[in-house]
């Protein structure tokens, strides 16, 4: 089958046909994604979450992005791979946001980027995009921002908020990126989107109108647990038949159950 590609994407929703996305960090996910038939993978700055221990996404380096990037690419021959831009990697100048990205898809092998922002940043986002690397927006709640909003919080609940964030999509579509990420937003605010761009809406915590939908991997395998935000759905429990694995294995050992001549040479 035939690569995901950003234009892909944009026919996708010019038919009406829903667009996949989830989050990897590894190698063996990502293939596993690919081989399920996703349609993109991100490489989320979650990963400071979810995989490196901290309380935000703030502390990420464009050096663990890189990391991870290049381990998920590896593991993929069909979605398409798009990379977070991390927090202080472009809010300097488009020059150093031009420059960081191109190493995210030159160093880490992604197709494309993302950038957290609106208005603000839609001259960074015409900037990266000119020079030929796609780039997915977000608008909405912002995780860079966390501090900014106080917490993981819904956007554009006012009316004046609403107005705010349907601009920043706007900006963004004219700036050239391929698709916006809306992330906690009320349902009808983020359908208006929908409606007024021609790129592709994936929401998170944005209801069921987007042209698609993301979700981090770890909290639709039940892995991650410190949080449960109310738009996830936990589609198994692989923590708890992790933790019987690793009690069994603990046991087994401990009583001299394993390994047996089976498991010898």
């Amino acid at each position: 089958m035939s690569r995901i590609t950003t234009t892909r994407l944009v026919e996708m929703k010019r038919k009406g046909e829903k667009i996949t996305s989830m989050t990897a960090y590894d190698y063996s996910t990502a293939k596993a994604l690919d081989e399920s038939g996703i349609d993109f993978i991100l490489v989320g700055d979650s990963l400071g979450m979810v995989v490196l221990g901290y309380e935000n996404t703030l502390f990420v380096t464009l050096e663990d992005m890189l990391h991870h990037t290049k381990a998920v690419a590896r593991g993929v021959s069909r979605a398409l791979v798009v990379a977070d831009m991390p927090f202080m990697s472009y809010q300097v100048s488009s020059e150093q946001a031009l420059v960081n990205a191109g190493r995210l898809i030159k160093e880490g092998m992604a197709h494309a980027v993302k950038i957290e922002g609106g208005v603000t940043v839609a001259d960074t986002v015409k900037r990266v995009t000119d020079a030929g690397i796609p780039v997915l927006g977000h608008v909405g709640m912002t995780p860079q921002s966390v501090y900014k909003f106080g917490g993981f919080k819904v956007q554009g609940r006012s009316q004046d908020a609403a107005q705010r964030i349907l601009e920043d999509a706007k900006a963004l579509e004219q700036a050239g990126a391929f698709g916006v990420v809306l992330e906690l937003i009320p349902r009808d605010l983020a359908a208006e989107i929908t409606e007024s761009i021609s790129i592709p809406s994936i929401g998170i915590g944005a209801g069921p109108d987007c042209d698609g939908q993301v979700l981090i991997v770890d909290d639709v395998l039940g892995v991650y647990t410190e949080l449960q935000p109310k738009h996830n759905k936990k589609y198994a429990d692989i923590r708890s038949i992790m933790l019987a694995a690793f009690k069994e294995y603990i046991r087994e050992v401990k009583e001299g159950a394993f390994p047996t001549e089976e498991n010898s040479f």
